[in-house]
């Protein structure tokens, strides 16, 4: 068995919650709860190309989420690609 150490963290209520829910309803233990699921998102983070990972959260500023807001509530016309995109029938 490898040898054990204690790390801690912060999370979400949120998260907290459905952590207790989880070990509640199948018996298992919080720090193996969260050992297996940090260890299948560590993997995964090495066995994957970055350019297809999303990550979990994404930080807006006040500067760039007032840009986004802008660029939704006006959005970009059609152009020539996009409408033969869309009515190729291949």
């Amino acid at each position: 068995m490898d040898k054990e150490a204690q790390i801690s963290a912060l999370v979400s209520e949120e998260t907290r919650t459905l952590l207790e829910r989880y070990v509640a309803k199948t018996g298992m233990k919080k720090g193996r709860v969260i050992e297996d699921a940090l260890r299948i998102h560590l993997e995964a983070l090495r066995e994957l190309p970055s350019d297809v990972l999303v990550p979990a959260r994404v930080v807006v500023t006040k500067s760039s989420g007032e840009k986004l807001m802008r660029r939704l509530e006006a959005p970009a016309k059609p152009n020539a690609a996009l409408r033969k995109l869309l009515r190729d029938d291949d």
